[in-house]
Parts: C-alpha cells; structure tokens; sequence
C-alpha cells in the first residue's frame, strides 16, 4: 500500500485554501452574504451531489451497508459526544461540537487525496464511505445543531424539511428497478460536485472575515480538534482491525476507511452553523485549524496505522 508524503498533498490543501481565500476576499470587497449560498448548498446543490454520486456508483448491497456502517458510525460518535459534554459547554457550542465530531472534510480535501492513493475500485468504496457520513451530517447531525437553537419538534421539523434525505431514497429507488437517468440528465448533474467544493470552502472564507478576536474559543478548538485527529483515527483503526478478524477485507477498503479518520474538519460544519445561526465564526476557526495540521497529520497519522493493520 502506497504511503503518502507530505508533498501529495499540496495540491489538495493550495486549492481548497484558494478557495477560502476567495471566500475571504468576495466577502470583504464585494459585501456578500454567506446565509443565502449556506442555504442554496444545504437545500439545492447537497442533494443534486449525492443523488449524482449514487447513480454514478451504482449502489449494489455490499456499498449501501458501507453507507449504512459509516452512517452509524458518525452518528453513534456524535451522540456520544453529545451526551458526555452537553454540560460542559454552552448549548450553541455543544451543538457544533457534536455535530463535527460525527463528519470530516472527506469530500473537499479527503477525495484528491484518495484519488493519489487508491484504484478506481478503491474510490468508489471511498466515496460510498462518504455517503455515509453525509447522509448523517443532514439528517442526526443537522438535529444535533438545530437542538442548540430550537426545540426538538422544531429540530424535527427541520430534518423532514431536507431533500437529500428524499434525493438518497430516490437514488435507491431507481436503483432497486434498475432504472436509468438519460445520460444528457446526467451530465448536466456533472456541475454539481465542484459547485459543491467550491461554495462549501468559499462559506469558510466568508465566515472568516467576520470573525474578531471574540470569536477564538481555545476550549472549543482544542476539542474540535482531539475529536477530529484524536478519536477519528482510533475508531477508523478499531473499524479496520475488527473487519480484518472476522472478514477478509481488501487492502483497498481497509485504507479508505482508514483515510476518513484523517482528514481534518468539515466545511460543513460551517455551513451547517451558518444556516442554524450557532456559532458560525467558531466553528470556522476550528475547520482552518485543523485543515492547516492536515499535511503535517496526515502521513504520520496513515503510516502508523498501515503498520498496525499489516498494510504497510
């Protein structure tokens, strides 16, 4: 299995810090305001990205339960989270923390970085890995940041509202009756990913010219980032080790799972934020934080763990 030196990734990380920084400056010259796009990201271009990634996939059985397995995953963690710091933090910051502890930058950053490391099959292991992750960022993740601002009817209310959770089962629906999307629909869908990375990363940078001295919260990004790069590798460590005794799992599954508890903090936890109006420029800090440790992590993180599941 192919280790991946720091330089790999800088490409990965120039780009989506390019990204931030044009957030950064449309935001300061041109006065924009990041709710609408959260909003646009959350309700239109979200949904159109998954509903893509799974038709293009093909979602046999075997990829569906790593869906469900990472979904569970995330969701289990978070919940954990929750539940073990919800008095020890206000009710907004608890909120963004249990709902970042569930996700990671898997798309934006963690992709390119599958891409360098793993074949074709590997990819679409990886990206149904991802799916997994983003369906819980939009159905118990976005419930555990609106509970920081509303009831838990209004909470509820919420997450029914969301269409990617309407655009996952009509994926699998079609699926299921084998049927197909014309190619010209298909394509025009092509758009939609690097919309997705774009605007998502650029909400980053928009957030981050609004932020003042207030806004640091060491407390906050230090738990950020231990839950992110602490607990993450462990339990993606724990996932691999416990398949590999009970199943034969392929090198390449094993290092993509591996490579989700790697990866920094996700964008989405500011859009996220942005749109429920829980702390938004905190949580900003804390995605720039762990996104610019991502190169010096990353390689150390991967190398040991390899050598730990016999992959090295």
């Amino acid at each position: 299995m192919e280790h991946i030196a720091p330089g790999a990734l800088a490409g990965p990380l120039t780009m989506l810090l390019g990204f931030v920084g044009l957030g950064f400056i449309a935001a300061r010259r041109l006065a924009i305001d990041p709710r609408p796009i959260a909003t646009l990201l959350i309700y239109l271009i979200a949904p159109f990205t998954f509903f893509r990634a799974l038709m293009n996939g093909g979602p046999t059985p075997s990829y569906v339960l790593l869906t469900l397995i990472l979904f569970c995953l995330s969701s289990a963690i978070a919940l954990a989270v929750r539940g073990l710091t919800r008095h020890r933090f206000g009710a907004q910051e608890g909120a963004l923390l249990a709902f970042s502890s569930g996700t990671g930058n898997t798309g934006y950053f963690g992709l390119p970085v599958a891409l360098i490391v793993l074949p074709p099959e590997g990819v679409t292991q990886y990206l149904f890995c991802i799916l997994g992750i983003t369906l819980y960022e939009f159905t118990v993740g976005f419930y555990l940041s609106a509970r920081g601002q509303f009831s838990i009817r209004q909470s509820l209310v919420k997450i029914v509202r969301l269409p990617l959770i309407y655009a996952f089962l009509a994926a699998l629906l079609l699926a299921q009756f084998d049927l197909a999307l014309p190619e010209a629909l298909m394509t025009s869908l092509d758009v939609f990913p690097a919309t997705y990375t774009l605007l998502g990363m650029m909400i980053i940078g928009m957030t981050l010219s609004r932020v003042t001295l207030a806004a640091w919260d060491t407390r906050l990004i230090l738990a950020c980032t231990a839950l992110r790069y602490g607990v993450w590798p462990l339990a993606t460590l724990g996932t691999v080790l416990v398949l590999q005794t009970f199943f034969a799992l392929s090198p390449d599954l094993a290092m993509a799972i591996l490579l989700l508890g790697v990866v920094p903090m996700a964008a989405n936890v500011v859009v996220v934020a942005m749109e429920l109006g829980i702390q938004p420029q905190k949580g900003a800090l804390a995605v720039l934080v762990t996104t610019l440790l991502a190169p010096l992590i990353i390689p150390l993180y991967l190398a040991g763990m390899l050598t730990l599941t016999g992959l090295a």
